[in-house]
């Protein structure tokens, strides 16, 4: 999707490309038995493991890092990445499609130089088309949670592919991955699934007009809700404008019914429904930020706008197809303990493959065609492919532990670059929540979008090239969230780490 990580920063700008040596391979030079392809890892998955044999890897880990680490240190610039295969494709692709990319982020136009092309993908790791490997910080973008190509997952996904790929009518996989996701999520007792979260989005726009009988909505600054017309608008200097268009194309009539405020500000957000009484139908925003890099709310304030907008008759909705199932087994709302009336879902239900889903309170739910008036529809929707892998994913996050292993993994991650940053005398501020997390290079807090421009972007753009010639993939822009995820061990974590180091003091 294009995200406003691309409006925020599109300055283009490559740096001279250093002199190509032969494919070096960072990670297995490192670690010669995480190769992808075998069975022989470090460290095994924390679900499939005792706790004390997860201490004992942990011990064993830090000394085989820490011996690692002084061989590193007198290592003050990395090899030289690659990329000759990636540049070739990428060149041609820019003839084939617009950009090059069919996602503006991939371009790199944020961190400048040019994108990596991937060949193949497994378990935390990503390898590219020139040889060199990865560990994987993106998970396309959220999905891989259960890592890259999980053996689960595709067992079921092979079985189903025999039994077809897409009916074009009901199936019972549709009853079970909802009655799944009605079991997790507290606001969920219906749900209708659709094939992108920018589709979710904007149909819940449209159930929350069709059951207030109201036009307009409040957004955040700095949250992406998928690039449907009334969602691409920016706020302007006051505390909340009437928004205007972000996007060459859309309309200010498609517009001009958007309100924005600040994230994190409850105020404004009381000001404006002060000044359009009775006319919002609702308010949607992120309940972890991740559009904007990761800004985390104030509990107080997703409590503040489940008060305003009940006393106000109008709804509340939490896009959670990015915290969706990744930062608790119920999503953000059961990690705040604050529960909306309407959530968008994507990413992570899929397993992998394209799907969004929305769902609500059941009276509000059944506005939804053909139970009501509202009309909403989807060729794909619901096909059995995005179906199974969904269920397979949702039940290997239902096994004990594994929202604590990432906790402890990410937690241990973030630390990990903080005090990289802070030694090497940058200003940095960030954090993690379980499987999600993202820092700035300012010094902080960062509370919303305004904090996050203060950031040094070009810094963070030289921090992105350094890790990827260190062997690590991180989203390119600093305004996106990180992720971790099951396949990713302490090893994994250890070398990153390491790698922060190393590249905090190039830059």
């Amino acid at each position: 999707t294009a995200k406003l990580a691309d409006m925020a920063d599109s300055s283009g700008r490559r740096r001279p490309a250093r002199r190509s040596r032969a494919p070096p391979a960072p990670l297995n030079d490192t670690f010669p038995k995480m190769s992808a392809m075998s069975a022989n890892f470090a460290v095994a998955p924390a679900h499939v493991r005792s706790t004390a044999a997860i201490r004992r890897a942990g011990r064993a880990s830090a000394k085989r890092v820490i011996a690692r680490g002084v061989k590193a240190e007198a290592v003050k610039e990395a090899v030289a990445l690659n990329t000759t295969k990636s540049d070739a494709i990428f060149k041609a692709a820019q003839d084939i499609l617009p950009g090059g990319v069919n996602s503006p982020v991939r371009a790199f136009k944020s961190v400048g130089g040019g994108p990596i092309v991937f060949d193949h993908v497994k378990d935390a790791y990503a390898f590219d088309v020139d040889g060199n490997k990865y560990i994987d910080y993106v998970g396309s973008w959220g999905p891989a949670i259960c890592g890259h190509a999980n053996e689960r997952v595709n067992e079921k996904l092979k079985a189903q592919i025999d039994k077809g790929t897409s009916f074009g009518a009901p199936c019972e996989l549709e009853n079970v991955l909802g009655q799944m996701v009605i079991d997790r999520v507290p606001s969920v007792e219906m749900v209708r699934f659709c094939n992108s979260g920018t589709e979710a989005c904007l149909s819940v726009l449209r159930v929350m007009r069709a059951y207030t009988g109201r036009d307009k909505i409040i957004k955040f600054e700095g949250c992406y809700h998928g690039h449907a017309d009334p969602f691409l608008v920016q706020a302007g200097s006051g505390v909340a404008t009437l928004g205007l268009p972000d996007s060459p194309g859309v309309p200010k009539a498609a517009t001009n019914t958007t309100l924005c405020a600040p994230y994190n500000d409850l105020e404004a957000v009381k000001k404006i429904f002060e000044e359009n009484k009775g006319e919002i139908a609702g308010v949607i925003l992120e309940p972890v930020v991740g559009n904007s890099g990761f800004i985390v709310p104030d509990k107080s304030f997703l409590e503040g706008l489940r008060e305003i907008t009940t006393a106000e008759g109008a709804l509340l909705t939490f896009d959670e197809v990015m915290t969706g199932f990744r930062i608790s087994k119920g999503c953000a709302q059961e990690y705040w303990g604050v529960t909306p009336d309407l959530t968008t879902m994507g990413k992570v239900i899929g397993g992998g493959l394209p799907v969004g889903a929305y769902g609500g309170k059941r009276e509000i739910m059944d506005v939804v065609a053909p139970a009501g008036p509202m009309y909403q529809a989807g060729t794909l929707s619901g096909n059995p492919l995005a179906m199974v892998a969904g269920i397979e994913t949702l039940n290997i996050l239902a096994e004990e532990g594994s929202y604590e292993y990432m906790d402890k993994n990410t937690k241990r991650l973030i630390e990990g670059i903080l005090e990289a940053g802070k030694e090497a005398g940058h200003a940095v501020c960030g954090g993690s929540i379980r499987g999600m997390f993202g820092f700035f290079f300012c010094e902080g807090p960062v509370r919303n979008f305004a904090d996050a421009t203060e950031s040094d972007t070009d810094k963070f753009a030289r921090w992105h090239r350094g890790m990827l010639e260190e062997g690590v993939y991180l989203a390119p822009s600093q305004y996106e969230a990180g992720f971790t995820g099951l396949k990713h061990t302490e090893e994994d974590i250890e070398y990153t780490i390491e790698a922060a180091k190393r590249v905090m003091a190039r830059i």
